[in-house]
């Protein structure tokens, strides 16, 4: 009844491999850690060690980061000379930490440096050939870029004609093409490849204001852990010592800003972790640059000014209830677009509208995605043209699928899961087209939910205190180091129940013999009628946690993914008949004879295929499934089937390959144009030139079949041999009371009950007549 969002691939760690075993024995850990470990490639006792206790030592030499060393002597060069540093940062979470780091880190040294944060609408992103000249005026004698820069050669160009040096820190993909600066340090720089190469913008920063100040930089580690988290780079060698201590710090910093941040927040220092980063503080950060200007955030970070703290703390907040609110307006309208006829069927997905705040898309697409999983581009239309964002599935290229017809675009960049693009609004249809077929190409639709590996199948039993503790160790959590996941597919469902202020989310216990588990799942609400039906057919799969409610501590589960093991309806709704289809045993019904004709030679040996044509005469057994092939014209049609038959289990395919809803009825116009063409036009051959017709009336052929056959049942024409001709003073009728026309209003009804829902509301609708 509820299917699992992702394949779950389960490693068994709860049965510990001999290897595991001896690592277990060698470092004092669980065996099921060990085996966790082991699985993700840490497979000596040294490794293991590594990993568990992060240590400054493990923090690689700066120095070997390419043109580390020339880049710093041209900092010193100008710290030494009193010329103008100008610090060109990004508006993100990464990019305000890194320039506050080098802000910060020069400013000690004596420089005479500012920073300049490129505006998201104004700027966009990177160097910006406008703003380095305005900067250059202004006095700047030297750029160093943060977070940024590897792709900004026409700026630097212009940089470098007027005689002033750019210093380019980046940890961005490289293209073909490297600018002219003066030095690119950058940690996975062709032929100088730096020992890890999956350093943040905030994280090679870092390491230049290390190598500047010839040690650690300490009091940089809770900005270097900020950005890290954020950019979601992976959390392991270098980036897991930098998280690791900046934790650490976050939990006593002294820096006002980030104290009045956390504060409004509602994080309370000796609570934080990472998610408290990813959840908390980053999102606040980014609101900024996402609404306005991002430049707030860098005073808000470096300031030693209480009241100053405050004030951008609350600003900045403000802001980020404001994104929140954007964000949610503009999903409800975008989630509803996405299953309305225009966009049901389709694999993959662009949503457009008017006055949506462009630096909140790419938010909005996310959460498309995740309800839809569905790749989809959201973007707003403004004078002409359409500016978004897209997010991706694992299974789908995006940046590979769009980066073929960049002649659709007029701006567009990103990486496989994420992208950014502007689109003249007259070529949004024919992108559509192309992301649809590319789709295909890409066998999107063959290619099943997203994989998640998975810890173990456990017993609430062995769930403990102890074991979290040493769970915790693993920690901080994130890209490449995931929480670990563990699946529950034994124990009962109690208290299950609906919470928050719109019931949206679930909230249950799991229960085997004596002992429970708490649960939660952000977004499941709507779960509850199934699960309460159901408490025994669950799995369930999430990470432990620590709750703290009121100072007392307990642990629960955070549901990452949920579903019925019994499925009695399955929803398998195609516009395209494939072979899987006709793999299991059952019966199969049709509900259209010509695809009945077509497809019934498919049905497996020992099955059966029925013709429902008002009645179905066959008596199954209970414990049979049924297939439903096509989409009945009839909602009431499938109701009966289903109650007749009573099967243990039915999948839903409702195979119909045009949609009528999305075409429509035909307009007042399109019936007066071919009434006046038929009044003006005898023995018209529409047995062989109805393409001509359809071209000469501008109606699309499905639609002037359709009117041709309404005028035919009205008496309008007459028909034969294949001529058509008027007939002349024909008796008055409606069109409503064709049959074909009252028909074709039913089957778009049905469309409406058994195409366009919602998986949910599907599976409600054909599990009634089982009961």
């Amino acid at each position: 009844m509820i299917a699992a969002q992702y394949k779950w691939n389960i490693k068994n760690v709860d049965q510990p491999s001999s290897e595991a075993q001896a690592l277990a024995e060698t470092e004092k850990i669980s065996p099921i850690v060990a085996q966790i470990l082991w699985n993700r490639g840490y497979q000596t006792p040294a490794a293991v060690h590594e990993f568990l206790n992060p240590g400054p030592e493990q923090l690689h030499d700066p120095n070997l980061l390419h043109d580390m060393a020339k880049g710093t002597a041209r900092i010193e060069e100008a710290i030494g000379a009193g010329q103008q540093i100008t610090i060109y940062g990004d508006y993100d979470a990464d990019g305000v930490t890194s320039t506050s780091i080098l802000y910060e880190t020069l400013n000690e040294m004596g420089a005479n440096v500012n920073y300049y944060i490129p505006n998201r609408f104004t700027d966009g992103y990177g160097p910006n050939v406008a703003a380095f000249q305005k900067l250059i005026a202004a006095g700047t004698q030297l750029f160093v870029t943060v977070d940024n820069g590897v792709a900004g050669n026409e700026a630097i160009d212009v940089a470098n004609a007027a005689g002033v040096d750019v210093v380019v820190t980046d940890h961005h993909e490289l293209p073909a093409e490297l600018p002219a600066a003066y030095a690119i340090i950058h940690p996975r720089y062709p032929g100088a490849e730096y020992p890890f190469g999956g350093l943040s913008g905030a994280g090679v920063a870092f390491k230049v204001a290390q190598a500047l100040r010839e040690e650690i930089p300490q009091d940089m580690l809770d900005l270097a852990a900020i950005g890290t988290v954020a950019d979601l780079v992976p959390l392991v060698d270098e980036n897991r010592v930098l998280v690791y201590f900046g934790l650490q710090l976050l939990q006593q910093d002294e820096r006002p800003g980030l104290q009045a941040l956390m504060k409004g927040a509602g994080i309370k220092p000796e609570e934080l972790t990472e998610q408290s980063i990813g959840f908390g503080i980053a999102p606040r950060l980014n609101a900024l640059g996402r609404l306005v200007d991002a430049t707030p955030a860098v005073k808000l970070l470096t300031t030693l000014d209480d009241t100053v703290a405050n004030e951008l703390a609350q600003e900045t907040e403000q802001k980020n209830r404001h994104r929140q609110e954007l964000v949610q307006q503009i999903s409800d309208s975008a989630l509803a677009q996405a299953t309305d006829a225009d966009h049901a069927q389709r694999p993959t997905l662009i949503i457009s509208g008017h006055d949506w705040h462009e630096g909140v898309l790419g938010i909005v697409a996310s959460k498309v995605v995740e309800q839809t999983g569905k790749p989809t581009l959201v973007v707003n239309i403004q004078d002409g043209r359409a500016k978004g964002s897209g997010r991706s599935v694992d299974a789908f290229n995006l940046f590979t699928a769009l980066d073929g017809h960049r002649d659709l675009m007029t701006a567009f960049g990103g990486h496989h899961m994420a992208v950014g693009l502007t689109v003249p609004e007259a070529q949004l249809t024919a992108l559509a087209d192309a992301l649809d077929v590319e789709a295909g190409k890409q066998k999107l639709t063959e290619s099943g939910p997203s994989e998640l590996p998975v810890a173990a199948s456990v017993s609430v039993a062995a769930i403990t205190p102890a074991l979290f503790q040493e769970l915790a160790k693993m920690a901080p959590f994130g890209t490449d180091n995931s929480q670990p996941l563990f699946a529950f597919e034994s124990a009962s469902l109690t208290q299950v129940k609906a919470i928050g202020k719109d019931h949206s989310h679930l909230k249950f216990q799991l229960q085997e013999g004596a002992h429970q588990l708490n649960a939660i799942q952000f977004g499941a609400g709507a779960h509850v009628p199934e699960l309460t039906a159901a408490p025994d057919q669950a799995a369930v799969l999430g990470a432990i946690e620590d709750n703290v409610w009121q100072g007392r501590h307990s642990l629960q589960l955070m549901v990452k993914d949920l579903k019925l093991s019994a499925e009695t309806v399955v929803d398998a709704r195609t516009n395209r008949v494939h072979q899987a289809m006709f793999k299991d045993a059952g019966t199969y019904i049709f509900f259209h004879r010509n695809i009945f004709q077509q497809l019934r030679d498919q049905v497996p040996t020992g099955s059966q295929a029925i013709l429902y044509d008002g009645t179905v005469q066959t008596a199954l057994p209970t414990d049979t499934a049924v297939f439903v092939i096509d989409c009945p014209d009839a909602t009431s049609d499938l109701e009966t089937v289903l109650q007749q038959l009573q099967p243990a289990k039915v999948t839903a395919y409702l195979y119909k390959k045009e949609s009528l809803s999305q075409l429509g009825m035909p307009t007042r116009a399109q019936y007066a144009k071919l009434f006046k063409f038929i009044a003006t036009h005898q023995q018209v051959d529409v047995g062989h030139q109805l393409a001509e017709l359809t071209k000469f009336l501008q109606i699309p052929r499905t639609q002037l079949v359709f009117m041709i056959q309404v005028f035919f049942e009205c008496g309008f024409i007459t028909i034969e041999h294949g001529m058509m001709n008027g007939v002349a003073h024909p008796e008055h009728k409606e069109l409503t009371t064709a049959p074909s026309y009252q028909l074709r209003q039913q089957q778009v009804q049905t469309e409406a009950d058994l195409l366009l829902c919602p998986s949910a509301v599907l599976k409600q609708r054909l599990h009634a007549p089982l009961n």
